[in-house]
């Protein structure tokens, strides 16, 4: 067996109208509903909403709002993008910084959901 991609992962939220809001209006995700679940999509990729723990079985065994770090890649460079989250009074941890991702180099801007998950917003420009 060989891993190819990620399809989709789950995130638990205490506040799912502010999750939805963060992920839509200031990263630009598609947000969808249906039978009363939530989810965001970006790309071919999704990140599904869950509003309390085990709410879909099986679960992680210990979700919690806010244990998360994650990182997407954004198209454009930095400069623009920090702009833009600066704009839309987006939660900064920090401005522009040097990191290393899966494929080298690259700069990142850190900032929190929420629910006070990491989120890095990465580029290899």
């Amino acid at each position: 067996m060989q891993i190819s991609g990620m399809d989709h992962f789950v995130i638990t939220t205490g506040k799912v109208e502010e999750c939805l809001r963060f992920y839509t209006e200031l990263l630009g995700m598609e947000a969808r509903t249906a039978n009363g679940r939530h989810s965001l999509w970006f790309g071919a990729q999704k990140i599904n909403i869950h509003t309390r723990p085990a709410e879909f079985l099986p679960a992680a065994a210990s979700p919690t709002p806010g244990s998360l770090d994650l990182c997407f890649e954004i198209k454009g460079d930095m400069e623009t993008a920090l702009t833009e989250l600066k704009r839309k009074n987006a939660p900064l941890v920090t401005d522009i910084v040097e990191r290393n991702g899966a494929r080298g180099k690259m700069r990142s801007i850190y900032l929190r959901d929420p629910d006070g998950n990491l989120i890095e917003l990465a580029s290899y420009e």
